[in-house]
């Protein structure tokens, strides 16, 4: 099972806390301490190679125009200088942790999405083929996301066009 417990919203983007959880069924000891271990292993770039895409927790999204942007992606660091801006979107994925039992494993982590999404449809998609997860995707209203953001307070305004 996978849940989207809430959504952060920032002026230049925003957050969806994801939490996720498996059921052990009839799985002997050894098996359920292997799938224990992939379970709560991060989520590598997977471009790196090394790792199939099916054996880890991938997340994706696309945008109304259709473009899109996945978990796996290394656009946020193939940056030239700091000072540049990604290519867009950006989709992250930042673990923050979990547990797991002798009847289940749970774990939740972030993704962080840049920039906000335009008006329209927005497409969050998960899957996770080695835990049976086939692709699944759940629609948001981008414009209630713009809508939210309006009403974002910055931590520290801008002085002077100073940042």
């Amino acid at each position: 099972m996978l849940a989207i417990e809430a959504v952060k919203v920032y002026s230049t983007g925003c957050i969806f806390e994801v939490t996720w959880m498996l059921r052990r069924t009839d799985q002997e000891d050894r098996k359920w301490a292997e799938t224990n271990g992939v379970f709560h292993r991060p989520a590598p770039q997977v471009r790196n190679g090394g790792i199939a895409a099916g054996s880890v927790l991938l997340f994706g999204v696309q945008f109304p125009d259709g473009t899109k942007a996945s978990s796996s992606s290394l656009a946020m660091y193939e940056l030239k200088s700091l000072d540049q801006e990604p290519d867009g979107p950006v989709f992250e994925y930042r673990p923050k942790g979990g547990n797991g039992g002798e009847d289940d494993m749970s774990a939740n982590g972030a993704l962080w999405l840049w920039p906000l999404p335009p008006v329209g449809d927005l497409r969050l998609v998960a899957q996770w083929t080695d835990m049976g997860m086939p692709e699944s995707s759940i629609t948001l209203d981008g414009s209630r996301l713009r809508d939210a953001a309006a009403s974002a307070l910055k931590y520290w305004p801008e002085e002077d066009g100073q940042g």
